[in-house]
């Protein structure tokens, strides 16, 4: 066991107190400056640290009496800068599912090694430390010239600002005033499979699709399986285990089948072809299982192809050694999609992020 706060983090997890590993080092922080052994420091330097929001305090309290009684701790009070070295290294047996909710940090050379891991295999601590790691992702996205325009040093000729300027100074002779077109970014759209085969991946992308939306405005986030269901407005919280939560309570169809070819039509029907698909880049995050006619996807992945700016699809198999494309629904809409990734570890969503920030000069062939 590491400390006695990270088993008073452990029993404020278990209570809903979403206990991050930063949020636990601030109290270790604040604890430094204060004296460890008195019971009412420890209440208030985890109660300003650990809480998110008005909801944990009356569980935060109730949690502190219990594993604290009162102003005894369960346990012996260890240096906090002890708890400190603890926290750097991950538990000796590995952390698995099956034991409490631990936190670690790891060390840079750890951390290099756990952006390979597949994340559906990850224990818990792991889990944590690249959840923390996916919100520091960037995709930017490439940008797209506006209609509108802007004073620049080169371009064509404002003359309108020229002529202005030329009034303001009584006809006398000035430089000519140029402008260019204005850039912004393009519009980013993320269809999520959460169909029963991509459960062990669907938390992972949805909070890179999180990290999308507070990155880019104007992103749309949609899941598909047996419905289709729009959860942009429900990933709006800053905090990624809130916006994942609410769009838990609106999506219908967790773990069910996958109707890409159907789904994907809706999309265009209802979304895509009044133009939130036009010009805009399209990320389909699904393993390709297709319980419906595949020729039905292939044809609307066509339809996508010829609307979007830039079709991206993210396989989580795609990563691992001996993958070929083989079931139907892939097979169907590789034809269609320009770039081919991976969705299984930290480091290939490192990758996805930088696909989603390139500026292709052509539309080219298919890239895997």
């Amino acid at each position: 066991m590491i400390g006695v706060l990270v088993g008073f983090a452990r029993t404020l997890r278990a209570v809903g107190v979403p206990v991050t590993t930063d949020r636990l080092q601030s109290m270790v922080g604040a604890l430094d400056q204060l004296d460890v052994t008195r019971a009412e420091d420890v209440y208030w330097a985890g109660r300003l640290t650990l809480c998110a929001g008005p909801d944990d305090l009356r569980r935060y309290d109730r949690a502190f009496a219990a594993y604290f009684h009162g102003d005894r701790p369960t346990a012996p009070l260890v240096p906090v800068k002890a708890v400190a070295a603890g926290l750097a290294r991950p538990p000796a047996d590995g952390g698995g599912d099956g034991e409490p909710h631990t936190a670690a940090v790891l060390s840079a050379s750890d951390r290099e090694v756990l952006r390979q891991h597949d994340v559906s295999r990850l224990t818990r601590a792991e889990r944590d430390e690249v959840n923390r790691l996916l919100a520091r992702l960037d995709p930017v996205g490439p940008p797209r010239r506006s209609r509108r325009f802007a004073p620049a040093r080169r371009g064509r000729i404002d003359a309108g600002r020229t002529l202005r300027q030329l009034l303001r100074g009584g006809g006398e002779p000035a430089r000519l005033l140029r402008r260019a077109h204005r850039s912004r970014p393009r519009r980013l759209v993320l269809l999520i499979d959460v169909s029963g085969s991509m459960t062990p991946y669907a938390d992972a992308l949805l909070r890179f699709a999180h990290v999308a939306c507070r990155r880019r405005t104007g992103t749309e986030v949609f899941t598909i399986g047996t419905r289709l269901t729009r959860i942009s407005p429900a990933l709006g919280s800053r905090d990624a285990d809130l916006a994942l939560a609410a769009a838990a309570k609106v999506v219908p169809d967790w773990s069910g089948g996958t109707r890409l070819g159907e789904l994907m039509r809706a999309f265009l029907d209802r979304w895509g072809q009044r133009g939130m698909a036009r010009g805009a880049v399209v990320v389909v995050a699904s393993d390709g299982w297709e319980r419906g006619d595949p020729r039905v996807l292939a044809e609307q992945m066509a339809r996508l192809r010829r609307l979007a700016h830039r079709v991206v699809w993210v396989n989580p198999h795609r990563g691992k050694a001996g993958f070929a494309p083989l079931t139907a629904g892939m097979a169907a809409a590789l034809p269609h999609v320009d770039d081919f990734v991976a969705g299984h570890s930290l480091a290939a969503y490192e990758e996805l992020a930088a696909v989603l920030s390139e500026q292709p000069s052509r539309r080219s062939t298919l890239r895997v």
